[in-house]
């Protein structure tokens, strides 16, 4: 390989120590865990949260603890589909 391709390497492994060390950790022993983006078990807990906050809200009459289970369940999914949505928007010229 050439410099040129060894410096481009070499780039590409400090990038990717810099976004995801475990994952980088990971590959460089040989058994990689997954990276970052897919990574969503806080949300999922944030999500379930939020619904038991929904279901006691609604089995109480209590508005004020269903409108915090409705915005913590908007936030959960803003958590489960944010890396994804940020990939696929364009960059601006």
């Amino acid at each position: 390989m050439t410099d040129y391709d060894d410096e481009r390497i070499a780039d590409l492994e400090a990038a990717l120590w810099h976004d995801d060390p475990h994952f980088a950790r990971g590959l460089g022993k040989g058994r990689p865990r997954r990276p970052r983006e897919y990574r969503r078990g806080r949300a999922w807990l944030a999500m379930l949260l939020a619904l038991a906050a929904v279901v006691t809200g609604v089995l109480v009459p209590h508005g004020l603890l269903l409108a915090a289970g409705l915005i913590m369940a908007a936030l959960a999914v803003n958590l489960l589909e944010g890396n994804r949505l940020r990939r696929l928007r364009r960059p601006r010229s």
